[in-house]
């Protein structure tokens, strides 16, 4: 698969981002129960739920900015504002797609989200994620870009070491997520089943996609991963994968751990290294800079506030513009009427022109001269 081109720029820290699938039947439905039930109970103080073509045509903070438009495969936009740490106000975009070109059966609907806090974000605050989609394992709103790979639970390496190489590639080229390879020494029991990430704080929770190798796999991930990403998988422990475009902080033994218990409790020194890895510069990938400027761009859920300052602005915008139609309206009447003089001052009272006929012709006695001098009484840069 073609690799994915990434910005220049890095992700701001007030910034949180998200893309993936869902699987079911009704995902706006899903959607619109979630945050309805949310708002019902205070932790959200408002939401939209808008159609994407009428929301580009009225984007309320910057009407003519084409780049707030969501593109002609949107479904639905749903936007949504919630305070964290008291008095730090998130504002949140969701964006449903049909996918593009032609779909197979069970590629489910694209969804991508981004959310911008007031100041740098902090790894205790909600998943924007669980804002709009219910963090239930009933609804299958929780599926990587990359075929086979999920949030919220493990997902097992392919046994096949192309299979194994080009799911390595995919998810570090691909995926906006945070990936870690977690080596079972040993087949774990129920306990250490549970995915890593249910140890994580709330705002990293949903960022992280944990893969797992068996017993048997040792040997064939760690070589994989060594030719495709340089990195080793070390015997019943753990690696953070290095994302494409990687920042040079990212050291492959930093961000490798030797042993992880697989017994239900958590694993400390992993986690610490998903930390340490979600507080590194993180190149922005560029499918999107299209969210990022559509939330800052095309925000339509306004607080009162909000909607006296735009209000204000509004107002300000038409003035400004009656302005330049009122002065516009007046050169073109001055010019008008100066050519109208310049057309009598060469024609005389009689509208005929004079004629050359009549005796020798002057310097400035001809109509020609008249109308030229006349003319020249009104040139420059503004006339």
């Amino acid at each position: 698969m073609a690799k994915k081109s990434i910005s220049s720029t890095t992700v701001p820290d007030t910034v949180w981002l998200g893309q993936g699938r869902h699987l079911g039947p009704e995902p706006e439905q899903d959607v619109r129960r979630n945050l309805i039930a949310l708002k019902a109970a205070g932790v959200l103080d408002g939401f939209l739920d808008l159609d994407p073509v009428e929301a580009a045509r009225s984007t309320a903070l910057h009407p003519r900015d084409e780049s707030a438009d969501p593109g002609p495969s949107a479904r639905r936009l749903f936007e949504a504002r919630w305070r964290v740490a008291d008095d730090v106000t998130v504002r949140a975009q969701l964006t449903t797609y049909d996918p593009e070109g032609r779909r197979k059966d069970g590629e489910g609907v694209a969804w991508v989200l981004a959310a911008e806090a007031e100041r740098a974000w902090a790894e205790h605050w909600p998943s924007p994620a669980t804002m709009f989609w219910p963090d239930s394992d009933r609804v299958a709103w929780d599926h990587d870009t990359v075929p086979g790979v999920r949030l919220r639970t493990t997902n097992h390496l392919p046994k096949d070491d192309d299979e194994l190489r080009r799911l390595l590639r995919d998810c570090t080229r691909q995926s906006w997520y945070i990936h870690v390879v977690v080596h079972e020494a040993m087949t774990p029991d129920a306990r250490g089943q549970q995915p890593v990430s249910d140890f994580l704080p709330p705002s990293l929770r949903h960022r992280v996609v944990e893969h797992r190798g068996t017993p048997d796999q040792a040997q064939i991930a760690d070589f994989a991963m060594k030719r495709e990403l340089s990195v080793r998988m070390p015997r019943g422990g753990a690696v953070v994968l290095p994302m494409a475009g990687q920042s040079p902080a990212y050291d492959a033994e930093r961000f490798t751990v030797r042993n992880v218990f697989l017994d239900g409790s958590a694993p400390t020194e992993l986690l610490e290294r998903i930390k340490d890895f979600a507080a590194l510069p993180r190149p922005l990938p560029a499918d999107a800079e299209p969210a990022l400027t559509r939330l800052r761009k095309g925000w339509h859920l306004l607080t009162p506030d909000e909607e006296l300052v735009h209000a204000q602005a509004m107002v300000t915008e038409y003035a400004n513009a009656l302005d330049a139609m009122t002065n516009s309206r007046d050169l073109y009447r001055e010019a008008a009427e100066t050519a109208h003089a310049a057309l009598a001052e060469a024609t005389g009272d009689d509208g005929v022109p004079g004629s050359p006929a009549l005796g020798p012709a002057k310097e400035d006695g001809s109509a020609l001269s008249a109308l030229t001098k006349a003319f020249g009484r009104f040139r420059g840069p503004n006339k």
